[in-house]
């Protein structure tokens, strides 16, 4: 499987692709959104000092990327069937990877809503697990791609740092309601948009979640946007992806005037359009958080 031909799929359906990847009995899976290439492993240079889960660097067609192992950052054993082992080349966050795995299996057209966020009991902000896709007797665990190189290089996250870029600002009590799946990444926009002056904040883990309370909203008196004045989204998230509730969003006559703003890994050109065309107001690429600020600032008065 040298490259992906991915099938278009229309925005806001809720469904996604995937592309399952074996290591040693387990299985895992990344958003075909984020694969550019699959290709049989080739010569890797070591870095010295490097973190331990980066495992060289390789060119690929004039391009030098860095090569992690899916291995060491699971913890998992050696491979047994080292001719199987695939590298996958992904780019999310407006950057190039390439991870070595020990084989790929196939590609799966799912629904958000197959996907079962992971439990209470074994997620917390370390688990790179971020949810569960039950696939007739066996199990494919959705991973945190974003955790796994914000890890290794917390520079490529959010940061406070590129809060000082936008200077001095009045606090403010614009209320705003965000939907977002990671754990890590909730804590981060918690703490960089307050540093941002906004306070008051609500959290969703998904879609579904965020639609119910944002209904529950409009049941008050009075204008929607006296309860939120905007809405910030991930695009991948466990039961209804970001796509799919700005549809939902823009589509319910009651919730249409709420200001979206998709903030995701997956904003590329290639991508944009499908923001666009579930109505999003504003898209900001992770991990562009003095961005997002100017768009809240712009959306919201």
């Amino acid at each position: 499987m040298s490259g992906i031909n991915q099938i278009l799929l229309e925005s806001g359906t809720n469904e996604l692709e995937i592309v399952e990847f074996a290591m040693g009995p387990n299985k895992f899976g990344i958003n075909v959104n984020k694969v550019r290439e699959i290709i049989n492993p080739v010569s890797v240079v070591p870095i010295p000092h490097a973190h331990p889960h980066i495992l060289g660097i390789m060119e690929l067609r004039g391009e030098v990327l860095p090569v992690i192992s899916i291995e060491r950052t699971l913890n998992t054993a050696q491979s047994n069937e080292p001719d199987h082992e695939k590298f996958i080349v992904a780019e999310f966050n407006q950057q190039k990877f390439v991870f070595h795995v020990h084989n790929v299996i196939q590609i799966h057209r799912i629904s958000w809503s197959q996907i079962e966020k992971a439990s209470d009991m074994y997620q917390g902000e370390d688990n790179p697990v971020l949810g569960i896709i039950k696939m007739d007797h066996s199990m494919i665990l959705m991973l945190d791609f974003e955790k796994i190189i914000t890890d290794i290089n917390p520079q490529a996250g959010i940061t406070i740092d590129k809060m000082q870029s936008l200077g001095e600002r009045e606090r403010s009590m614009k209320k705003i309601v965000i939907a977002e799946d990671s754990p890590m990444l909730r804590r981060l926009l918690k703490v960089t948009l307050n540093e941002a002056g906004f306070s008051n904040l609500t959290f969703f883990e998904n879609g579904s979640d965020c639609l119910d309370y944002l209904h529950s909203a409009a049941k008050k008196e009075g204008s929607i946007l006296e309860e939120v004045q905007i809405v910030i989204t991930d695009i991948e998230m466990p039961m209804m992806d970001g796509h799919h509730l700005t549809k939902r969003i823009k589509e319910d006559a009651t919730l249409k005037e709420v200001p979206v703003i998709i903030f995701s890994s997956l904003i590329t050109d290639d991508l944009r359009h499908k923001g666009q065309m579930v109505g999003a107001d504003a898209q900001v690429s992770k991990p562009e958080i003095e961005e997002l600020v100017k768009m809240i600032d712009v959306h919201v008065k």
